[in-house]
């Protein structure tokens, strides 16, 4: 038998809880924790959960910015660590409901990695439809795994491509930041970083596009989308840390976008003292 036989077909990159919980367990099946900041010490997991571990191996620490991606390299030899073969079917959750688990989702999605998809209210909607968790955090397996990074180009993007969007007419940039940071008016939780935001860029924060934790229904984010970037099919979504610009990711991927970056570095790079442009204001 192969991995991932017996798990089915995953019905889109949305799953929920009565889906994956006839699942668990199941050989090929392989559940994620991929939980953030004060989240990612939760000390209860879904059953057999391991860690999807954002602020540790799973960001690039080389460099000055938090949670950009690691090299093709590095990431594969942390998923083979984290038992996960290439025939596997993956689902990746947070503890917080839809927030970090969109970002484990685009990374395995930018480096080829299909099979894969999000819970849908995380493990708040775990454990309020009444199904089962172990009391201890995430962990691994012990074996290794066989996964195959094969990177996508344009998945992840710097500031080059996000300047080279703001400047086309078919395209959109997207930010997921609350209202009051994309304005000025709020402040930035990481030191050092001017107030503002892209010229041209648009605003959505990523909390808009979800309903009690839960993301919309796909015709609510077309609307949603649809109200901000037009017609245009192109959109390149940013954040604060290149986190929750995945939240926005998965929404336009429900939406029926097939066009989508991340802007890895997002304000993170983008706010920090530079020649970049940034402007205040709605």
């Amino acid at each position: 038998m192969g991995s991932g036989e017996g798990v089915g077909d995953l019905p889109g990159p949305l799953v929920g809880a009565d889906w994956l919980a006839v699942r668990v367990g199941r050989p090929g099946l392989v559940v994620l924790d991929a939980s953030v900041g004060a989240h990612r010490a939760a000390g209860c997991r879904i059953p057999e959960a391991r860690r999807f571990d954002i602020d540790g191996a799973l960001s690039d620490h080389a460099g000055p910015l938090p949670h950009t991606m690691p090299g093709a390299v590095r990431f594969a030899e942390e998923m083979r660590a984290l038992g996960i073969d290439d025939a596997d079917t993956v689902v990746v959750y947070d503890t917080a409901g839809i927030y970090s688990a969109a970002r484990a989702w685009w990374m395995l999605r930018a480096m080829g990695f299909d099979r894969v998809a999000v819970l849908d209210g995380g493990l708040p909607a775990w454990t309020a439809a009444g199904l089962p968790v172990e009391d201890r955090a995430p962990g691994g397996t012990g074996r290794t795994g066989d996964f195959t990074a094969r990177p996508r180009a344009g998945w992840l993007v710097g500031s080059g491509a996000v300047s080279a969007a703001l400047a086309d007419p078919g395209a959109a940039v997207l930010d997921a930041r609350s209202r009051e940071r994309f304005a000025g008016t709020g402040t930035e939780p990481r030191p050092g970083l001017r107030a503002g935001h892209m010229p041209g860029a648009l605003n959505l924060p990523f909390g808009e596009i979800q309903r009690d934790g839960r993301m919309l229904p796909a015709d609510e984010l077309r609307d949603a989308f649809r109200a901000l970037a037009g017609e245009r099919e192109r959109l390149v979504v940013s954040c604060g840390s290149g986190v929750t610009a995945c939240v926005l990711a998965l929404g336009a991927e429900l939406a029926g976008y097939r066009d989508v970056s991340v802007y890895d570095g997002s304000w993170s790079e983008w706010g920090r003292p530079s020649e970049l442009p940034v402007e205040t204001g709605p």
